[in-house]
């Protein structure tokens, strides 16, 4: 693993927030000059602690939608298993995030559909798509409380530092 400092820190705290901030801008508001700052960005790349740049894009904006929480316990736990469910979901577009976790169930889904019948219509397919699904639970979303992949740059220091 990489080792950052404070600098490396600072960057990637202004970055997550301002993707599009020049290199002048970025290096003036953490007090470097400009081409040590735009090494350091480099190295992050390289090292692929900053895995890309790109837009963050606000579907409760565009429109209706419902997102939804799965929790899915799947029927055999072999190693070919786990392989042919993960395998199946990186091919679902309403999936936008999956998880595999520990304990009573085995992966936990975030799900975009339009309504509940588009919803339905999508359990219908993984169902009958037979990638080893056993059970599985539904969470609709009633309300966004908090929503955010950027870390805190407190976060980052205990992290990295």
């Amino acid at each position: 693993m990489i080792k950052l400092d404070t600098k490396d820190i600072q960057i990637l705290s202004v970055l997550q927030r301002d993707g599009r901030i020049t290199k002048t801008a970025l290096s003036e508001q953490i007090y470097l000059s400009p081409t040590p700052c735009w090494e350091r960005i480099k190295r992050l790349e390289k090292a692929g602690i900053i895995a890309g740049y790109g837009a963050q894009i606000s579907i409760a904006n565009m429109g209706n939608y419902v997102t939804i929480f799965m929790e899915v316990k799947i029927a055999a736990h072999q190693s070919r298993d786990f392989d042919l469910f993960e395998s199946a979901v990186q091919n679902m577009d309403e999936v936008l995030e999956c998880w595999a976790v520990g304990g009573e169930l085995d992966y936990l889904l975030k799900i975009a559909v339009p309504n509940i019948d588009e919803y339905q219509a999508f359990v219908d397919r993984v169902l009958d798509s037979e990638i080893g699904l056993l059970k599985y639970s539904t969470y609709i979303v009633t309300k966004r409380i908090k929503e955010s992949s950027v870390l805190s740059e407190s976060l980052l220091n205990s992290i990295f530092i």
